[in-house]
């Protein structure tokens, strides 16, 4: 494997993978895509052979690898420095990385009620008063960056970024679950997915024929 290389598993349903795919189509360079298909009897053991973690994804850089969704969107965004993918202004650049790495830590509630699924709408998904208070505080966030950073860009710091990255995953559940939001919410759910990558991302996930029951929430509307 002689160049960059991302690991990932299935897109219809991996959110983590998601992350650091998007980030790399954004820093507009090239890679190799290997995927390995989850919940098989497997699929650990094909992905030992490149993540010491037996987890997707993990990026191949030559010889280094990093195995860690975050760990690899800052690796990229060191790597792709012209592709500017934290804001310039540190104050602003200190934000936006709080705002990712709150998402890397938190929202356990939405994760587990709210599977990524790129297959949508659905109905009959009903968040609880935790998933909930999870997507007020994901509102609440995006509104701080987007009046504090955003100016006159569409995306939560004005330009592109690892916070982006971290989300898009989010803009994938609330609008498969029909989550209800206001109007600056919407904006933005709507602003990544007609982003070309994502646009991307959904279209394969959408093409994928391995199901995995426990990511299967709700009745899809034909």
């Amino acid at each position: 494997m002689g160049k960059l290389a991302l690991v990932i598993g299935n897109k219809r349903y991996s959110s983590w993978s998601l992350r650091p795919w998007i980030l790399l189509r954004h820093a507009g360079t090239e890679f190799e895509e290997v995927s390995v298909p989850l919940y098989r009897a497997d699929s650990k053991a094909q992905i030992l052979r490149y993540s010491p973690s037996g987890k997707v994804p993990a990026l191949i850089d030559g010889s280094i690898t990093i195995w860690e969704s975050l760990a690899i969107c800052e690796y990229i965004a060191e790597r792709f420095p012209a592709a500017r993918l934290w804001p310039a202004d540190p104050v602003a650049r200190a934000h936006a990385r709080s705002v990712a790495s709150e998402m890397h830590a938190g929202f356990g509630a939405l994760r587990m009620e709210l599977p990524m699924n790129v297959e949508g709408p659905r109905t009959g998904v009903q968040a609880s008063g935790d998933a909930q208070a999870d997507i007020d505080r994901i509102i609440a966030l995006w509104r701080d960056s987007r009046q504090r950073y955003g100016g006159s860009g569409q995306w939560l710091f004005g330009e592109y970024s690892v916070a982006d990255a971290m989300f898009a995953p989010v803009t994938i559940r609330f609008s498969t679950y029909g989550v209800p939001l206001p109007a600056d919410a919407q904006a933005y759910v709507d602003t990544t997915l007609v982003d070309p990558p994502m646009r991307e991302w959904i279209a394969a996930g959408l093409a994928e024929t391995d199901v995995i029951p426990g990511a299967e929430r709700g009745t899809v509307v034909k």
